[in-house]
């Protein structure tokens, strides 16, 4: 089942590392780890993802936000909710993710631009703050410097993306669907 050519004890060590951080770690940190070259740690984790899928042992490995890490697939997930903590936010409102479609697709992007684009108000750049999916980037050269805001890491997480290159097209955004709680 194993299809790594990497000696088990590297394999042991790849899993224990992604269950152990309890975030996304990437190949480099893993090399870096396992003084290991990180074209060889790519491979490896590639293959222990295809190796946990096909085990189906209830757990698999998933690239997201630049790292890897371990996760229930979502097929799972809704079975286990009682168990998984802690308990989720309450959904996004649609003027909340319109604002933070507005940030991923544009960032940086300033609160006056983000109303231009709504037509309406980007008040909620406050709670996408609070919930750590949007961050103050720096400010603008325009005149006041107002502030720039763009995406975070807990953005790619919850939305399950590898980065920001993984949003879907522009027109067909509809970020309900790629929530992932």
């Amino acid at each position: 089942m194993n299809e790594s050519s990497a000696p088990p004890r590297l394999t042991a060590l790849i899993g224990a590392a992604l269950l152990a951080a309890g975030r996304p770690v990437t190949a480099r940190e893993l090399a870096d780890t396992l003084d290991l070259p990180e074209e060889t740690v790519d491979r490896e984790l590639e293959a222990f993802a295809r190796t946990l899928t096909a085990a189906n042992l209830g757990f698999v490995a998933e690239a997201v936000a630049g790292g890897w890490r371990l996760i229930v697939p979502p097929a799972l997930a809704a079975q286990l909710a009682p168990l998984l903590a802690p308990p989720p936010l309450p959904a996004l409102s649609s003027a909340a993710l319109e604002v933070l479609a507005v940030i991923a697709y544009r960032q940086p992007v300033t609160r006056a631009e983000i109303e231009a684009m709504r037509g309406g108000s980007a008040g909620t750049v406050v709670t996408l703050q609070e919930r750590e999916l949007v961050k103050v980037m720096g400010r603008s050269d325009a005149v006041g410097g107002p502030l720039l805001y763009g995406t975070t890491a807990r953005f790619l997480l919850d939305f399950g993306l590898g980065g920001l290159e993984d949003l879907p097209p522009f027109q067909d955004v509809g970020f309900s669907h790629l929530l992932r709680g």
